[in-house]
């Protein structure tokens, strides 16, 4: 009987030391350790190409080099469509004169409802043939839609390029953006202006950034979202590309 009781009496012991121990070494939830990863973009980029068949007469911007809005990056050799636009200015005055003639006649009885009505068709059709050529000339050079950077150059000087065929791809890094995954509970705390440093391995420095927008959606799989900062001034050193590590403070869950 002295026995079981002595037995009862330790194993009741035993707990409450296990009890007092696991309370003693619990330890305060500590921050989420987790290496987030973000690539710099630049806030607009394009691919421009040709809208006319004609050779490259010129490039004035290198590759790499800047430019304004506006600026002519591609000349072309647009000899043949000058000559249209030409023709096709003759052509007009040719029809017009034409129709003058007609209408008069037709006034005078001497020409007939249907003569006048082809007088001034072929007037109209020769209008539209030096609009065209007009506009087709407009496109013998292709200007910046905004200042920039041209990252690469897709033709050379001289090359025959076909409509639609790629010449330049041009960046805006004025701005330089920053896109990363980050888990989805980080939406909490990481709002839009909320700010935060990313450290950039090309350079080895850390720079100051902000949220402008999150993703519309969450991916459900992974439970993660997409984050798009901003870096917030201007370094020269930063360029489209170069990669880092996101620094935050994340809150103990």
């Amino acid at each position: 009987m002295r026995a079981i009781v002595f037995c009862t009496t330790v194993a009741t012991l035993s707990f409450a030391a296990l009890v007092s121990f696991g309370t003693e070494a619990a330890e305060p939830a500590r921050p989420e350790l987790r290496e987030v990863r973000a690539q710099l973009t630049p806030r607009r980029f394009t691919t421009l190409a040709a809208e006319v068949g004609a050779k490259v007469q010129s490039l004035p911007v290198p590759e790499g080099g800047a430019f304004k809005a506006g600026q002519t990056l591609v000349q072309f050799d647009c000899s043949l469509q000058q000559a249209q636009l030409q023709k096709s200015k003759a052509v007009l005055a040719a029809a017009d004169a034409t129709l003058q003639s007609t209408t008069r006649l037709s006034e005078l009885n001497s020409a007939g409802k249907l003569e006048l009505e082809i007088a001034q068709t072929e007037a109209a059709k020769a209008r539209a043939d030096l609009s065209y050529n007009n506009i087709l000339l407009g496109k013998c050079h292709v200007a910046a839609p905004f200042a920039g950077r041209v990252s690469e150059q897709k033709v050379r000087e001289q090359q025959y390029v076909q409509p639609g065929q790629t010449l330049l791809e041009i960046i805006d890094d004025a701005t330089l953006e920053l896109e990363f995954i980050a888990p989805s509970h980080w939406m909490a705390f990481l709002k839009v202006n909320s700010p935060f440093e990313i450290r950039i391995d090309e350079t080895g420095k850390t720079y100051p950034a902000g949220v402008v927008r999150t993703a519309a959606k969450v991916d459900p799989v992974s439970q993660s979202v997409k984050f798009t900062a901003q870096i917030r001034g201007r370094f020269p050193e930063l360029v489209a590309g170069m990669s880092g590590r996101v620094i935050v403070d994340v809150p103990a869950r």
